[in-house]
């Protein structure tokens, strides 16, 4: 069948919500709060929030005692990451439908692709790349099969590459499309301030800002020259192409792999003896090493994060030696990255990660 190629960017709608929620149909219409142990006089922050949480103000990032602030009526709910990752990956299996030829979704959708690619991005969004006359029937059939074979619900961008496909999906939220492409682009976008963009965040808008760069117009018409020798030579001209939505054009049809493997702690108490830090950074990084070990790759490199109190977020990060599964040296390589910390400030938080070389 003739056709354009598309980019469609599926975002699963408050996922981790809509998940607690299949789960207790009881909770449905209501201010639903996951995060942490699901309990909000502790120190936690939100991980999501359902839309009727969200109406009054809750946001992901949030402290859990300030989203309870918020909204006093809502469920808080204990993360709970194996259904997250078991729910995700029902999802993606029937994205892989319809980029399989042989599937029985593309085989019934009347302007399917001839072919097509789909590229994870993590649990509750992928890009399917596909060549069809009506990329707006295929975002439709793609919802209808999520919803009917999981009873979820997603938002899908259209794009003709793969940064409009992302920014398009907000205009579709929740559970409806948009196409956004070269066409459209100064309409919809030009006027909105360059944060709008992905791929550029508050620091980053700031610095722009800075130099008299508020809109995404403004950006697009920058000169590349000028940004390449004060922010740097690849990121300015980048930064550039994002303003004129200029991205990657093909989704790579690749499993998506993890990147690193973290585990983290809020104490409830802050730690203000440098030997119980000590100690919580060895116990999380013997549980890092065990998810290293079972997923199969070596760790090359070792990440420590520390909140002070009040609320003071730092990371220190080394390459190991050499790449390792070994929790001994594992241990050993996270306690020697704790010590990049000068302070000895009341803690709050740790963190330990493992990040994996490309394979």
């Amino acid at each position: 069948m003739a056709g354009s190629y598309w980019v469609l960017h599926v975002d699963l709608d408050q996922f981790l919500a809509a998940v607690e929620v299949l789960r207790r149909p009881e909770l449905a219409g209501r201010p639903v709060v996951v995060g942490g142990r699901g309990d909000p006089t502790q120190r936690a922050v939100v991980a999501t929030a359902s839309y009727e949480a969200r109406e009054f103000g809750v946001r992901s990032g949030m402290p859990l005692r300030t989203a309870a602030k918020r909204c006093p009526d809502a469920v808080f709910l204990p993360a709970d990451n194996p259904a997250y990752e078991e729910a995700s990956e029902r999802v993606m299996a029937v994205l892989r439908t319809f980029a399989d030829p042989t599937g029985t979704e593309s085989a019934n959708t009347e302007s399917a692709a001839d072919s097509a690619a789909v590229e994870v991005m993590g649990w509750d969004e992928a890009f399917l790349g596909a060549v069809t006359d009506d990329p707006e029937a295929l975002a439709g059939s793609v919802q209808q099969a999520i919803r009917e074979q999981t009873r979820l619900s997603c938002s899908v961008g259209i794009g003709d590459n793969l940064l409009r496909a992302k920014i398009a999906t907000e205009f579709g939220k929740p559970a409806g499309m948009f196409r956004l492409t070269a066409e459209n682009w100064d309409a919809v976008m030009g006027d909105r301030p360059t944060r709008a963009l992905w791929g550029i965040g508050a620091k980053t808008a700031r610095k722009l800002d800075e130099r008299g760069i508020h809109t995404v117009r403004e950006l697009g018409g920058a000169d590349p020259a000028r940004l390449a020798a004060e922010l740097g030579p690849a990121l300015g001209p980048w930064y550039v192409q994002l303003g004129r939505g200029i991205g990657r054009e093909r989704v790579q049809g690749t499993p998506w792999v993890p990147r690193s493997r973290g585990h983290e702690t809020t104490y409830q108490q802050n730690l203000t003896d440098w030997a119980q830090v000590r100690a919580g950074v060895a116990e999380l990084a013997r549980q890092v090493a065990a998810d290293v070990q079972a997923e199969g790759r070596p760790a090359t490199r070792v990440a420590v994060k520390v909140r002070f109190a009040p609320f003071s977020t730092h990371t220190r990060s080394a390459t190991l030696p050499e790449a390792t599964s070994d929790p001994a040296l594992f241990e050993t390589a996270a306690l020697d990255v704790l010590e990049l910390f000068s302070s000895r400030r009341p803690v709050r938080l740790l963190g330990v990660r493992a990040e994996f070389g490309r394979s």
